[in-house]
């Protein structure tokens, strides 16, 4: 009762916000931008949906990882009991779990892992997550073949065990890349679990069973044990640089609002390697391989994804690990010395990874983390023979050359806002900006040549195939750059050339490119589409026989069909206007054929 009554409190403010009292609301700078959207609020009533379906939306299972002194890590509980792990799943959930005995983590600590799925095996929910992934932004779109752990370990001094510590995980298992809310999520399950048990788990997969689906865009109410989280996850078409997931939970009439998607700690991660951030963003821009070494799992997999994220809005289209451990499944696979390292960024704490990665070309070495408030003295990018052991110096070890020449002016903006002990808030805030901005310069004058691929629109006719898209001609695109390069929006000069060469032979730029041109394809079609409603199919069909007419209303009934499963950028209306076509066409048939061909449909 007590979820289902914030609930309705909570749609109460959000229809009256003017009647919530200033001394009891926070408010985030992302809530200011929250676009006008429908009813999230509203009980999800598809009828497509079966009970645990909305669950699997949001979660595979939640996994509870305990210690045993013969067997090691095991997974005791798995929720909902139906849920289905691979033996290799479960290890590789087990490994992940847990920090290393070095790492030293006492109470509690948060973290996350990434792994792959077994192969094999398609998600149940297939259908809902491609609809939710249409409108999601690139940071949050979910990637096939691999599930996110969303952990909270607590390890306490026990002297009734046989240890003397008491050590267990709490584990959200999900395709859904929201890191930070599903961190927010375990704040709130976890200290009840550990305090009363299974029933809570029963209890928070039973609400969280009534959520309604993570749909972009819509302000969503989730009721969980009785307390209630107000969530609008965001779309590809906000504004660049404002796409939070904003998050709201009430306890007791009380409301505070938190931007949770971006909101990683930018200049505390990047703080141990603060004058090379510019050269990260090369390296991670390039899908180099990288290590990062640090000394606990929430340190890893929080810089991981910070240098994932450095270069949205354009996706990372390689493996990144935020957590990896020996026991991984693919650890030798990453670690042969018979060839090159793969793209990939590990994120690692175990000092055997200073001797068995020592081959690899970048290795970002990590410190305790300092508040992002304190000093930090420059030092020269290290080089890879220096580092020995996981007790080396924080920094960077790689032979790299940066094509661009070194951006002072954001060093010295942070540094300026370090000494006026400026709130990590707007420090994050200016690092996001900058590498937004030092992306976008990136990529314009990628989207502009790839744009003029397009056929022109008066070559579309109705009765052919849509034209097809020109290729992409390394050398042509170069020679735009003289004119209409990066220069045009970035103040930094340097070997523009050599990276755009450079990039152009990553995995970025294959999935940036295939992403672009799947996009074309549909406005192709859409253009074509539209382009045969505009078309007086009368007169075509008296000049045509029985057959061919026959023939075009299968065609335009296809055409119908791919609109919609596709979800065409389409003009308003025009799907209504083909239906109309279709249904007139029909009538113009003999009575037979119309039988078969045409159901009157309801209006």
């Amino acid at each position: 009762m007590m979820a289902l009554q914030g609930s309705e409190e909570i749609e109460e403010q959000l229809a009256e916000p003017e009647e919530v009292g200033d001394e009891d609301v926070s408010i985030s700078p992302a809530e200011e931008i929250t676009l006008t959207v429908g009813p999230g609020g509203e009980e999800d009533t598809d009828p497509l949906l079966l009970p645990w379906d909305r669950f699997s939306a949001w979660l595979h299972c939640i996994c509870v990882v305990g210690f045993d002194l013969e067997l090691g890590q095991a997974v005791e509980v798995i929720y909902p009991h139906h849920s289905k792990l691979s033996e290799k799943e479960k290890t590789s959930i087990c490994y992940l779990s847990f920090p290393d005995s070095n790492s030293g983590c006492l109470g509690d600590t948060q973290f996350c892992f990434r792994f792959r799925q077994a192969s094999g095996r398609k998600s149940s929910l297939g259908c809902f997550l491609d609809q939710f992934d249409r409108d999601a932004p690139v940071c949050l779109k979910v990637k096939r073949g691999h599930y996110y752990g969303y952990v909270y370990f607590r390890q306490v001094r026990d002297k009734s065990l046989k240890r003397g510590y008491f050590q267990k995980s709490l584990v959200l298992i999900s395709k859904l890349p929201y890191v930070t809310f599903f961190h927010s999520l375990l704040k709130l399950v976890a200290p009840e679990y550990f305090e009363k048990q299974e029933p809570c788990l029963e209890a928070a997969c039973n609400d969280i069973d009534r959520w309604p689906t993570p749909h972009p865009g819509k302000i969503l109410v989730l009721p969980i044990m009785g307390t209630v989280m107000k969530v609008r996850i965001p779309t590809c078409y906000d504004k660049p640089g404002t796409s939070q997931l904003v998050q709201s939970t009430q306890v007791r009439m009380r409301i505070t609002v938190a931007d949770t998607v971006p909101s990683l700690p930018l200049c505390r991660c990047f703080h141990p390697v603060f004058f090379h951030i510019q050269m990260l963003w090369e390296l991670v821009l390039l899908g180099e391989a990288l290590v990062v070494m640090a000394p606990s799992p929430a340190e890893s997999s929080d810089t991981v994804l910070a240098l994932v994220s450095c270069i949205s809005p354009l996706r990372y289209c390689s493996d990144f690990r935020p957590y990896f451990t020996i026991h991984d499944s693919e650890f030798k696979e990453y670690t042969t010395r018979t060839q090159a390292p793969p793209s990939v960024i590990l994120g690692v704490t175990n000092p055997f990874f200073a001797k068995t990665l020592q081959h690899w070309p970048h290795i970002i070495r990590i410190g305790d983390m300092k508040q992002a408030g304190e000093t930090v003295k420059q030092m020269k990018v290290k080089k890879l023979k220096n580092l020995k052991t996981l007790d080396s110096k924080p920094g960077v070890y790689s032979a790299y050359k940066p094509f661009l020449n070194k951006d002072e002016d954001i060093i010295k903006q942070l540094q300026k806002g370090v000494q006026q002990k400026r709130p990590s808030a707007a420090q994050n805030a200016i690092l996001r900006r900058y590498f937004l901005e030092l992306t976008q310069s990136f990529i314009i004058p990628l989207e502009r040549y790839v744009a003029s691929l397009m056929p022109l629109q008066k070559n579309i006719s109705p009765w052919k195939s849509p034209p097809q898209l020109r290729p992409f001609l390394q050398e042509d695109f170069m020679k735009t750059l003289e004119k209409a390069g990066p220069q045009l929006t970035s103040p930094l000069k340097g070997d523009w050339m050599g990276l755009y060469r450079q990039f152009l032979r990553c995995p970025n730029f294959d999935g940036w490119f295939r992403n672009r041109r799947r996009e074309m394809m549909k406005k192709l079609e859409a253009l074509h589409l539209e382009a045969v409603c505009e078309e007086d199919l009368q007169v075509r069909v008296q000049q045509h026989t029985e057959v061919e007419t026959v023939d075009l209303v299968l065609k335009l009934k296809d055409k119908l069909t791919q609109a919609e499963r596709e979800q065409l950028p389409l003009r308003p209306g025009t799907l209504t206007k083909l239906q109309a076509h279709i249904d007139s066409v029909i009538l113009s048939l003999p009575d037979d054929l119309q039988g078969i061909l045409h159901k009157p449909s309801t209006p």
